[in-house]
């Protein structure tokens, strides 16, 4: 690659939009921000930035931690479930036929076509008690069930009781799976997609099963794979509000919930700035973690012993 010494001009021509945008639109905001969680509110819209820490002192309350506790859980299980769900997808995508593939990756980036707002709303449509299409489609199973029995002479079912999960905690965490499941595919995909066959082959051909060589040659094979699938699904997951908004009752509330009510309804940008970049330190470790646990493999360029 020619150094950018040679042709500074063509460099700072390049270099200099993209620099600009960056700090204009995305540093400048954050230092902002920064610098308001280390500040007092002193009227409706002033803010004195006195250097205090007593905004994240707050942050650490028993009511706020409890919240911060479970949105790394829920996070954290969205991430499971999206792993353990697409790590399948992932794998029957890379090994299907070459005509299919594009299509079977259109259906996954299908979802991006669809405003995130009209998505969590035909969530509702989907998960509501009455008329839901869950529900629905449950009750025609049942029905089904309830017939086949009075066939055999068995005892009849009795009636459907519809599955009330709407505006609860697990109605939030399939609406998360369902929104993060596509940033967990891809990466899995893309890792999978530069896999050595070769590795595969002698596995089978020296007469470990079709699950032993899974579990042993493929899953660490596509580690780094799994780690970027990690980090892109459970970074937005934390940071999720609209979800816990509209398909969580009460108790369902989120800490993104409560950073945006910081800043919309409370008023209080000082606080919720210390709310945000905490986040974001975890976020900074999260991140850190992945590249230490993935730079030994990296370096060896083979598998784990």
């Amino acid at each position: 690659m020619e150094s950018w010494r040679r042709s500074p001009k063509t460099f700072l021509a390049l270099g200099l939009p993209p620099t600009a945008w960056l700090l204009l639109f995305f540093l400048i905001p954050i230092g902002i921000v920064w610098a308001f969680s280390f500040g007092e509110k002193v009227g409706i819209v002033d803010i004195d930035i006195t250097g205090t820490f007593a905004n994240y002192d707050r942050a650490f309350e028993a009511v706020y931690l409890q919240i911060m506790v479970k949105s790394l859980i829920m996070a954290g299980l969205t991430t499971l479930v999206c792993i353990a769900v697409g790590f399948p997808v992932a794998f029957l995508i890379t090994f299907a036929p070459a005509r299919w593939k594009p299509w079977l990756l259109l259906l996954i980036i299908l979802p991006f076509w669809t405003n995130l707002l009209i998505r969590t709303y035909a969530m509702i449509a989907v998960l509501r008690t009455n008329n839901g299409f869950l529900n629905m489609g449950l009750e025609a199973i049942w029905d089904a069930a309830d017939a086949v029995t009075g066939l055999f002479g068995l005892a009849a079912l009795g009636a459907f009781q519809p599955w009330d999960i709407l505006y609860s905690d697990a109605a939030v965490l399939i609406g998360m799976v369902y929104v993060f499941l596509p940033f967990a595919v891809l990466p899995l995909y893309s890792t999978l997609e530069r896999l050595d066959t070769n590795f595969l082959e002698a596995s089978l051909d020296l007469g470990a099963g079709h699950l032993k060589t899974f579990f042993s040659i493929v899953v660490p094979l596509a580690g780094p794979g799994i780690a970027s699938a990690v980090i892109i699904t459970f970074i937005p997951a934390l940071g999720s509000f609209l979800q816990p908004d509209l398909l969580g009752g009460t108790d369902s509330q989120l800490i993104a919930n409560v950073i945006e009510r910081q800043f919309l309804s409370a008023n209080d940008w000082p606080f919720g700035g210390a709310l945000s970049f905490l986040l974001m330190y975890i976020t900074f470790i999260a991140i850190a973690a992945r590249a230490f646990l993935t730079r030994p493999n990296e370096r060896r360029g083979s598998l784990p012993a």
